[in-house]
């Protein structure tokens, strides 16, 4: 189920510029509040079970799927003025997220939803892409952008970051320690290192933008 509809949204995003928004409409409204559900029922689950071990286990594979899912939901939330709950449920319920990347699941599923959140962080709205404007300028993805870089602060400010592996194996954020029993000479990925450091940059930027006091920014 979750691989049919991400998939009949992304054939609709391919549709005729005049017809995207209605199809969208007619589409989540009335799955609106079901996949919001789903997002709190999936993400909140317990992932240090054994299930999750393998990457190619059933419970990692419909996690996956949930994972393109969301990412088709953000990708046309830009073709409506006023978004659907749940396509703004990933900025605004972003914890379980960071959560879940945090957990004991599979590497290779941690990877995919950092580089969904570097989508999040890289997210405009159609008439800020075309205006070319360096800051957002809809109000709800405004909120949103707002919403998901406090939680992504505060959790940098903890010991989120440590607990993120940069390899399949055994590099950490902020040390080059390999854990006992692992390849010494396992590289770090680069392109973990890259979309982790942007989300946080992005985050700081869209924070310090958006701060009414100078003792706020600081």
């Amino acid at each position: 189920c979750l691989w049919t509809l991400a998939a009949i949204l992304k054939e609709t995003l391919k549709d005729a510029p005049a017809a995207r928004a209605g199809a969208l409409k007619k589409l989540l409204a009335p799955l609106d509040a079901v996949l919001e559900g789903f997002y709190n029922a999936i993400l909140l689950h317990h992932f240090d079970s054994h299930y999750y071990t393998s990457p190619y286990s059933e419970a990692a594979n419909n996690l996956i799927s949930f994972i393109d899912l969301l990412e088709a939901l953000l990708v046309s939330r830009t073709e409506l003025e006023l978004p659907f709950r749940c396509q703004r449920i990933l900025f605004l319920k972003v914890s379980y997220v960071l959560n879940v990347i945090s957990s004991s699941i599979p590497y290779v599923i941690k990877k995919k939803f950092i580089l969904l959140l570097k989508k999040c962080v890289l997210c405009k709205s159609r008439e800020d892409a075309k205006g070319g404007s360096q800051f957002l300028q809809t109000p709800s993805l405004c909120e949103d952008m707002l919403a998901l870089s406090n939680v992504v602060l505060q959790v940098v400010n903890l010991t989120w970051l440590n607990q993120i592996p940069l390899s399949g194996k055994s590099s950490y954020f902020g040390s080059s320690e390999t854990a006992p029993g692992h390849d010494s000479q396992g590289a770090s990925d680069q392109t973990i290192l890259r979309a982790l450091s942007l989300v946080v940059l992005k985050a700081l930027e869209f924070k310090i933008h958006n701060s009414a006091t100078e003792a706020e920014i600081k």
